[in-house]
């Protein structure tokens, strides 16, 4: 009921379903799992999201590694039911009207998160209005204002169509829609002409704001005069009197940060990071986890369901697996590495051996997390592979469409999949979305995470490799220095939490790693490297979850009475 739900939580993106494409990496699949953990929980959460009837992209890649992307086709109705009824949000002059879409997210326990899926496509509305909720991260600077505006603005005025009343804490994941403290204010100010100091004070009392980004480029600017044009001059204006400003820009970060009684990085690392990028904000950290139900492969749930039948309720119980038997938890992720291995022979025609060493890299593709740092020195692998023992690797992860440098990534990729091609074996898998991430995650048997630092905020893929026994060969930065334990969760590339200038030092480390530890253990002692595989589930499997997470918002976040900063 509406008025059971105390909590809204409002993202541009939610990844819940491969076949819905509402999300486009990590920040979406993110949402959803935080939402299927509330779910578990009971949380008094409702969700706000858009529907993005054209989704993200299909990603198509030629032999060379060129990408091209086609828009995807769904359809809502398979999967949610739509809200009767619509409001009406002013842009540029117009009234659009928006209605939602109702998804239910069922919990292990029976209880359900309500996410409202704002649509924009109705008979009457403009052509181009019609198409503001089609493409997720499309479009021009007025594009993306609009959407923003349609989540922020727009997804308050719905929740309180429907009657949520009750609203005491709004999340905003990401400043995407930071705009909603605008609609806070403009009701906590009522009549007046100008908001009060005391108007500003009780939006900050009621928002919470999560940062994704850890270098100022990546947070979302629009022109002063393209917010006039699309918001109107009132909210222009009251914007123009707050410190959100960067010269004639509005930077929605800003306006998150500036509205909200409590901030968070999503790891302990990217806390410091984003305390020194906003130092007048005072910035905590809640590491980010990943839903376990949903992201254990299929052999490892039987074996989890068997011997500890009440990780499903509550995660911490995976902390029993260190009790699991060696050869049932080897067993188990043969079973998840035919199953990839299956999988990569369908799609590309190219049979790997269930016998090698096969590391995994998949996530996002963009320039800072360095897909292609494994192969730059090709003649360094060769030697590692007639020395210490047999590799292959499987690369998956979608380039922005804009993103020329992320392109050019995937073709450096295919160009020393090439080259190698005699000695070891590279595929790079089309399309990656949940459901091949679920098969990569838990069929690899290395997962390898080496991003410049320190630009990576978290990273999750490597914690729901861990859930399935897959060990990290990661640099610190993100999670990993959290959940890093050498030899026992897996192994750094580097010592170091500081930057590294150097590249060819880090592939160095890498390649070391791998010759002198990784594949003596691998091929010389596979009981001992399942001993790794087991502890990597009963320390991160048993902690990076979203359930942790989630009860971290509930008792630190959601319950929090301090502004972040003075008004």
């Amino acid at each position: 009921m509406p008025s059971n739900r105390t909590i809204a939580y409002f993202s541009m993106e939610v990844g819940l379903r491969t076949e819905m494409p509402t999300y486009s990496g990590g920040l979406g699949v993110l949402s959803g799992d935080t939402l299927r953990a509330a779910a578990d929980l009971g949380a008094p959460i409702v969700a706000v999201t858009l529907l993005h009837r054209q989704g993200f992209f299909r990603q198509h890649l030629a032999p060379d590694g060129t990408q091209t992307e086609t828009a995807p086709q769904w359809e809502p109705e398979r999967f949610m039911d739509p809200v009767p009824g619509a409001i009406t949000l002013p842009l540029e002059g117009r009234d659009v009207r928006l209605r939602a879409w109702l998804y239910r997210i069922a919990g292990v326990r029976g209880d359900e998160v309500p996410l409202y899926m704002l649509d924009a496509d109705l008979p009457d509305n403009d052509p181009e209005d019609r198409a503001l909720t089609g493409q997720l991260y499309g479009g021009d600077q007025r594009y993306r204002l609009c959407q923003e505006a349609i989540l922020g603005l727009g997804g308050v005025a719905m929740l309180r169509a429907l009657g949520y009343d009750g609203i005491e804490t709004y999340h905003m994941n990401e400043g995407h829609s930071a705009l909603l403290t605008l609609a806070l204010l403009d009701q906590a100010r009522g009549s007046q002409p100008a908001p009060s100091e005391g108007d500003i004070a009780s939006v900050r009392g009621r928002c919470v704001f999560t940062t994704h980004t850890p270098v100022p480029a990546g947070h979302d600017r629009f022109p002063i005069e393209l917010v006039r044009s699309v918001l109107g001059d009132e909210m222009a204006g009251t914007i123009e009197r707050l410190p959100c400003r960067e010269g004639e820009l509005l930077n929605m970060t800003m306006l998150g940060l500036f509205f909200s009684r409590y901030v968070n990085g999503v790891a302990r690392r990217h806390g410091q990071v984003a305390q020194s990028l906003y130092p007048g904000h005072k910035i905590e950290s809640i590491t980010n986890g990943v839903h376990a139900v949903n992201w254990v492969s299929e052999p490892f749930a039987e074996l989890f369901d068997r011997e500890i039948p009440s990780w499903r309720v509550d995660n911490h119980y995976l902390r029993q697996a260190l009790t699991l038997s060696l050869d049932d938890v080897m067993d188990a992720h043969q079973s998840a590495k035919r199953t990839l291995l299956a999988e990569v022979e369908r799609r590309t025609g190219t049979r790997l051996d269930p016998s090698v060493m096969t590391i995994g890299f998949a996530r996002r593709a963009a320039a800072y997390k360095r897909a292609d740092l494994v192969l730059s020195q090709p003649e360094s692998l060769r030697s590692i592979v007639r020395q210490a023992g047999r590799l292959q690797f499987i690369y998956a992860g979608k380039a922005h469409p804009h993103d020329a440098p992320a392109k050019d990534l995937i073709k450096r990729v295919i160009a020393a999949r090439d080259e190698l091609k005699d000695e070891v074996p590279v595929v790079y898998l089309e399309e990656h979305d949940m459901g091949l991430a679920k098969l990569l995650c838990s069929g690899v048997d290395l997962w390898l995470n080496n991003p410049q630092k320190p630009l990576e905020a978290s990273g999750t893929s490597g914690m729901k490799a861990a859930l399935n026994g897959v060990p990290s060969l990661s640099v610190l930065d993100g999670w990993w220095p959290e959940g890093w334990i050498e030899g026992v969760t897996g192994w750094s590339i580097g010592d170091s939490l500081e930057e590294e200038d150097d590249p060819t030092r880090e592939a160095m480390s890498l390649y070391s790693k791998l010759s002198y530890v990784i594949l003596p253990l691998y091929y010389g002692s596979p009981s001992l490297y399942g001993r790794v595989m087991r502890s990597t589930i009963a320390v991160n499997g048993a902690y990076f979850t979203a359930q942790r997470m989630l009860q971290q918002y509930l008792t630190t976040a959601y319950t929090q009475p301090v502004p972040a900063q003075d008004s």
